[in-house]
């Protein structure tokens, strides 16, 4: 038996609209929600890798530092005698010396030159830390990276320009410096030199002092680094003021 229909059964066109009009409008507010979601997730995110860039490249330089290797290098000047000395520079704006530790290969890799040096930051703002490192091969190879010796032994390395190999370990910093620890038998007992000239005697430290050039940025902020050195002596050395 069939049922008679009603003639109001049925959904009007305003109906509709509306059902239309509030779907559009839950959907919209879905979209909006996902859009802040990603925009947060993104912040976080840019910041997370941020803080981890900073707390890698200070493990970087005290491993650099951790690894180093004492070497002799073989200068050559214009005549042919050949002059043998420790192979490492301690400057304030500039380190180079051998060390295990690599970027590439971490502990697992041959030994590499360090050059670390601060140099300007990009467009003139501030400065920034980079680091360099060439695969070593021996004494002769270490000898051609020194430009000139002077009468009273000083040390005159070639300037080794940044180019694309190499890695940024702090940008945009107010100022870095590097300074080496000297031991004494008197009072003071140590001090900070950042004219390290002494060829036959090795700094027991080094620190880096730097700090960033924005100091409001909420992100992870570059700080000193001190690390020790563990080779505090070279071979067959003495010295003048030990008891």
């Amino acid at each position: 038996m069939t049922r008679p229909s009603n003639p109001e059964a049925g959904v009007t066109l305003i109906e509709i609209l509306i059902a239309i009009s509030l779907l559009s409008l839950l959907s919209v507010g879905i979209l909006i929600a996902m859009r802040i979601g990603f925009n947060t997730m993104e912040k976080v995110d840019s910041r997370l890798v941020s803080n981890r860039r900073v707390s890698y490249a200070r493990r970087i330089v005290e491993n650099e530092i951790a690894g180093y290797t004492f070497t002799q290098a073989q200068w050559q000047p214009q005549t042919p005698q050949a002059q043998t000395i420790p192979f490492y520079q301690w400057e304030q704006n500039a380190m180079r010396f051998v060390t295990s530790y690599s970027l590439q290969d971490a502990w697992r890799g041959r030994p590499q030159i360090a050059v670390l040096q601060v140099i300007p930051g990009a467009d003139g703002n501030g400065v920034r830390l980079v680091v360099n490192e060439v695969p070593y091969t021996g004494s002769i190879q270490a000898g051609e990276m020194i430009a000139a010796i002077d009468p009273d032994n000083t040390v005159h390395f070639a300037q080794l320009s940044p180019d694309s190999h190499s890695f940024v370990l702090a940008d945009r910093l107010a100022y870095c410096r590097f300074s080496y620890l000297e031991p004494k038998y008197e009072a003071p007992y140590q001090v900070w030199r950042q004219d390290w000239v002494l060829r036959q005697k090795l700094p027991q430290g080094i620190r880096i002092d730097m700090a960033p050039l924005d100091t409001a940025s909420p992100d992870l902020h570059v700080s000193s680094i001190t690390a020790a050195l563990h080779i505090n002596r070279t071979p067959g050395e003495t010295y003048a003021d030990e008891p």
